[in-house]
């Protein structure tokens, strides 16, 4: 068997949407699983719709993953360009070779007349397809129409009977109707060539051995064997990937808006986790494991676990995994990514591996945190309502004499270490004869402004330092006589 070699080749027209990195991983993955090649190669013919950057978005994200091309536009190959508008002379060459075995036609009709045959089929409820108008002319004709510098395509002649049929790794053996087949457009009249010339021609050239891609490809994969075919060139093995759903009746889409690798990156989900959780969007690994490094995907990956069935995106399931993966990071690794979170909430002087330990427990997202971390810059103007919580049988007018005998002691705190801070805290609760939540709910509305914080009382006051604490102690008290007056 040849070395495996498979692809990734997608159009440079925004974000490296979700479908389309689920497309690479898993050529990714096939091809270190058999000790084959991955090469990327950028579809760029639809200039109209490119994107300036987009190219760069792909690079750097497919690194970003670790889904590192053996051979692509950046890194070179002995097969490229590995763009396909580099690559136009090639195609052209390769349209020619059709025309002359027959395969394939100039057709010199007009946008009117096209537009006027279809609205004739479809006025009939037929679909339309081309009727092989200009496959009738004569090479006289044909060649006076070029001397005259009229404009033509290329197109496929693909025959009107018969049937053609193909195996497919996932979906097995497929079968159309050739009559069902239009003799698109191979070659445009600029000279550039669609999706069905170019993929033809680039596999074959660059040693493509298995084509991996979305389903949607699956009824049109046949016009393709039909040039395979044409130039006595060996079919690849095909494998066409299940569609991934926004929900059951909805495509998930980069043209309708729904969310890019990027997208899911600034909403604070760790490349891990969304790997494993895009592998597993249409594969099982056969087992009810759900968590794996990409190292671990390579071992566990298979063709026998791809679903024929639509795989739902279920943004809950990556939180639910994402959560997972912030839970398993060292400390050191947790604030390293979390450090822009920690800079947009002005967080980053404070104690980190403190936040680290209150926070990194809790989070499923990376931004949630500068939510969370608020208050540690921002003192709300809160209502003394807050005060009052039943379980903890406290109120307004019972918090004040408690923290005015938390202030004295806080003043003459000088040690504002955790350790210290919670043994002086619990001995003035048991001096009081209370509750521990009686002095530290009312403590930690005083000195933070909210109900919610990472940690308690204790631990805000550790992180606020003394003099910010006893500042914010001394407002709140203010605050609350009056409020009582």
């Amino acid at each position: 068997m040849n070395q495996v070699r498979t692809r990734f080749a997608p159009s440079p027209t925004g974000y490296l949407h979700i479908g389309g990195l689920r497309t690479a991983l898993y050529a990714w993955l096939f091809a270190r699983k058999n000790g084959g090649a991955f090469i990327l190669r950028i579809e760029d013919t639809d200039t109209e719709r490119e994107v300036e950057g987009a190219k760069d978005v792909i690079y750097n994200t497919l690194r970003q993953t670790g889904l590192y091309y053996d051979e692509g536009p950046d890194v070179g190959g002995p097969f490229g360009p590995y763009i396909q508008s580099e690559r136009a002379e090639i195609y052209k060459r390769h349209a020619e070779m059709l025309v002359q075995k027959g395969a394939a036609y100039r057709c010199f009709c007009s946008k009117e007349r096209l537009a006027q045959e279809r609205a004739k089929c479809e006025a009939r409820g037929e679909t339309y397809t081309y009727d092989k108008h200009c496959l009738s002319l004569s090479r006289e004709e044909i060649q006076k129409r070029l001397d005259a510098g009229e404009p033509y395509v290329i197109r496929q002649n693909i025959p009107r009977t018969g049937e053609t049929t193909y195996t497919d790794a996932v979906f097995g053996d497929i079968t159309v109707p050739n009559a069902d087949l239009d003799d698109n457009v191979l070659l445009k009249a600029d000279g550039m060539p669609t999706y069905n010339l170019a993929n033809v021609v680039d596999d074959h050239l660059m040693g493509i051995t298995h084509v991996i891609r979305g389903v949607e490809y699956l009824s049109s994969t046949p016009k393709y064997n039909h040039l395979y075919r044409a130039f006595g060139w060996e079919i690849p093995t095909y494998i066409h990937l299940p569609v991934v759903m926004k929900d059951k009746q909805r495509k998930l889409s980069k043209r309708h808006g729904d969310a890019s690798f990027d997208d899911f990156i600034n909403k604070g989900y760790l490349k891990e986790a969304l790997i494993n959780y895009i592998a597993l969007l249409g594969w099982s690994p056969g087992s009810e494991r759900e968590i794996f490094s990409l190292e671990e995907l390579i071992d566990a990956f298979s063709l026998e676990g791809l679903s024929r069935s639509s795989a739902i995106f279920d943004v809950e399931k990556l939180t639910w995994m994402n959560a997972q993966y912030i839970r398993a990071l060292s400390k050191d690794s947790f604030i390293e990514r979390a450090m822009p979170y920690f800079i947009e909430a002005g967080a980053e002087r404070f104690d980190l591996n403190l936040i680290a330990e209150l926070i990194q427990p809790r989070l499923e997202r990376l931004d949630e945190i500068p939510g969370k971390l608020s208050f540690l810059t921002n003192m709300p103007d809160y209502d003394i309502g807050l005060y009052t919580h039943k379980k903890m049988k406290t109120d307004a007018q019972s918090a004040l004499p408690v923290l005015l005998k938390a202030k004295a002691l806080l003043e003459s705190q000088t040690d504002y270490s955790l350790e210290a801070l919670r043994e002086s805290l619990h001995a003035l609760v048991e001096e009081l004869g209370i509750k521990n939540g009686q002095l530290l709910w009312p403590l930690r509305i005083a000195i933070t402004g909210t109900e919610v914080t990472p940690g308690g009382a204790v631990e805000a006051a550790c992180l606020l330092g003394k003099a910010e604490t006893l500042r914010r102690l001394n407002a709140s008290i203010k605050k609350l006589q009056n409020g009582m007056d």
